[in-house]
């Protein structure tokens, strides 16, 4: 998936002569807490309702506010996980999207994101989740694979982040196409893997509740 593909034709953008009156209706209107500010099809930043209840003053015009996540942009073409980046680094939830030019497209929002990631075939298939805590030096999917491979299973998606509690770790996400994982956790730990949590599918609608939470975890936002 790319930016171009995501894009959200909803959600219109605001131009510096909108008051914050216009900004807070349409934030309301649109269930969001950012807004992006556009002048002569060019991004300027977003401006978030925060900043504006800060303010105490909503008949200002946007000219005078401050403005976030002015970087919280990405091109047509950049990848899905490139959007969840951008996203992550601003804290802002959505992105501004723009062409080759630099003009404005649109925005996609972290909703977006996650409807479209639940429609991925790595989430639509049946299957269960594991999630390992490892050293980085020690990290190697392919051997990872195999093991998993030599129980008739099948790797199909892996997540990778950095342990917040210790810099030197890492905690890696897999998606195995199989419910049963005893046999799986079984050869990981012979070979000292260490397993932290399992998400086993017997329910789809949590399975895919959890999916969304842990990305949300992810994402930091």
């Amino acid at each position: 998936m790319i930016a171009e593909e995501l894009v959200n034709n909803m959600i219109p953008p605001l131009k510096v002569t909108d008051d914050a009156d216009k900004a807070i209706v349409w934030m309301e209107e649109f269930r969001c807490t950012h807004l992006p500010l556009v002048e002569g099809g060019k991004l300027l930043g977003f401006i978030s309702e925060e900043i504006i209840l800060e303010s105490n003053d909503i008949g200002k015009n946007l000219s005078a506010f401050p403005l976030v996540g002015k970087d919280c942009f990405v091109s047509l073409h950049d990848h899905f996980y490139d959007i969840l980046k951008v996203a992550g680094d601003n804290k802002i939830q959505m992105v501004a999207v723009v062409n080759e030019y630099q003009q404005y497209e649109g925005v996609i929002t972290v909703q977006d994101m996650m409807i479209s990631f639940a429609q991925t075939a790595s989430v639509q298939m049946p299957g269960s989740i594991l999630v390992l805590s490892m050293d980085l030096i020690d990290y190697s999917l392919a051997e990872i694979s195999r093991y998993v491979e030599e129980n008739n299973a099948k790797v199909i998606s892996s997540t990778m982040v950095e342990d917040p509690m210790d810099k030197g770790k890492i905690k890696l996400t897999l998606k195995i196409n199989q419910t049963d994982l005893k046999r799986i956790v079984a050869t990981l730990e012979r070979f000292n893997y260490r397993i932290i949590a399992r998400y086993q599918e017997a329910n789809q609608e949590e399975g895919e509740k959890e999916k969304i939470d842990m990305l949300l975890r992810y994402l930091e936002i």
